[in-house]
């Protein structure tokens, strides 16, 4: 077989150029008006899709003129949704795929659903084809999709692609959520500080300047913090700017993201809500793994890259490496003491009665439960005390603005 470089026209007179593999320029102009394209110009090249484009597009990224087209989250479940339903349906992948990227959309989800058409018609299996976008499709995606390839049932596994992102991202938008509220209340709640301590302190800060008044102590330590802010607030702004950076970029890696990663899990209520997340997404990944058939060792390796924080990463990572050495999950997970005893004791009965995928199925379940439960229990506790703490601030500059006016009162009585 070889493979033929084309320039084609759409029935809209659009032009596509591509790659197509084929016996001879015949069958080649075949595969091309089975597309719905009419060939202008075949070429015959020793390239694919993946070889010839791939070096220049890595190139051009390398060089930061050009990003390679990612899909958000939102984008990725819909077309993994389509995707599925349309080989359940009984189509090809590749008949699937060509019937997505004839809707001609330019956006990022085009440019993929064609690149990964072309690759298909190419001869590329999909799994394959999909590692060309590594940051759209994950290790998880592509692993779950050669499975299904390997076993024959590429529709059951693109379902359950599509059964775990969207419980993965109905679990991030329960924790979005429970962060929301909290943050709108921080964000009005300075602001009115803010405001009232650049616009509304300094002129009661003359009007006592006027009047030759005694100021009681809060009111001078609230007119000090008034004329700090206003003459160097910008400064103060820009420290806090470059404060903030600094603190993401340590964050982010070596000792300083294993540090912060680890102060967060003890933060109440908070922490409680990431360790739950984090193991409802552990059980899922790893039992939707070992469902389409994925061995132990690799599917751990999976999910270790999966999860965002990297004390319980590193802890799968830990616990992959003891079971190499032959012993079960549930025992190598113990001995890190990051995983609860009863999700423990969980994967101990599933490794016993064999059914491992089941008890992960369960855990998912609880963990999934949990979750809902702490981020109620989030939204219920924060709600009050933001309300209250910006009360009180709000309420503590009110009062030290009046104290001056209920002392110079007091005297004119006398």
């Amino acid at each position: 077989m070889a493979h033929f470089k084309y320039t084609g026209r759409t029935k809209k007179g659009e032009r596509i150029d591509g790659v197509v593999e084929a016996a001879d320029r015949a069958g080649a102009v075949r595969q091309i008006e089975s597309m719905g394209q009419i060939p202008v110009s075949i070429t015959e090249t020793t390239k694919t899709v993946n070889q010839g484009s791939g070096d220049g597009k890595r190139f051009k990224f390398e060089l930061g003129f050009q990003r390679k087209p990612k899909m958000k989250m939102q984008d990725l479940l819909l077309f993994s949704r389509e995707l599925s339903d349309l080989v359940a349906s009984g189509m090809t992948i590749g008949r699937a795929l060509h019937t997505l990227s004839a809707r001609k959309d330019e956006s990022a989800v085009g440019q993929i659903v064609t690149t990964l058409r072309d690759e298909i018609i190419q001869g590329t299996s999909f799994s394959d084809a999909l590692e060309l976008y590594p940051e759209t499709f994950s290790t998880l995606y592509v692993n779950l999709v050669r499975a299904g390839e390997a076993s024959g049932n590429l529709p059951n596994s693109l379902e359950n692609i599509c059964i775990h992102y969207e419980r993965v991202h109905d679990a991030r938008g329960k924790v979005i959520a429970a962060l929301t509220y909290p943050a709108i209340v921080m964000i009005i709640g300075g602001s009115a500080v803010i405001g009232l301590m650049i616009f509304i302190v300094p002129k009661f800060a003359g009007t006592f300047e006027d009047m030759g008044a005694t100021l009681p102590k809060p009111t001078l330590i609230l007119m000090g913090m008034s004329n700090f802010i206003t003459r160097y607030g910008l400064i103060l702004l820009g420290l806090i700017v470059a404060g903030v950076s600094l603190f993401k970029k340590w964050i982010r890696h070596g000792k300083g993201q294993r540090i912060w990663h680890q102060t967060v899990l003890r933060i109440p209520i908070m922490g409680s809500i990431i360790t739950a997340n984090a193991y409802a997404h552990f059980s899922r990944t790893l039992g939707t793994l070992l469902h389409n058939g994925v061995s132990v060792l690799p599917a751990l390796g999976i999910v270790q890259k999966t999860i965002d924080n990297v004390v319980i990463s590193n802890e799968i990572g830990n616990a992959r490496e003891r079971v190499t050495d032959g012993s079960s999950i549930s025992q190598p997970l113990a001995q890190g003491k990051i995983f609860p005893r009863l999700m423990i004791d969980m994967l101990a009965v599933g490794e016993e009665t064999g059914d491992l995928a089941g008890s992960l199925s369960h855990i998912t379940r609880r963990y999934d439960s949990e979750l809902d439960r702490m981020v109620k229990t989030c939204t219920t506790v924060l709600e009050p005390l933001l309300i209250v703490l910006v009360a009180l601030v709000v309420g503590g500059i009110a009062v030290a603005l009046l104290l001056p006016v209920l002392t110079l009162t007091d005297s004119l009585h006398v």
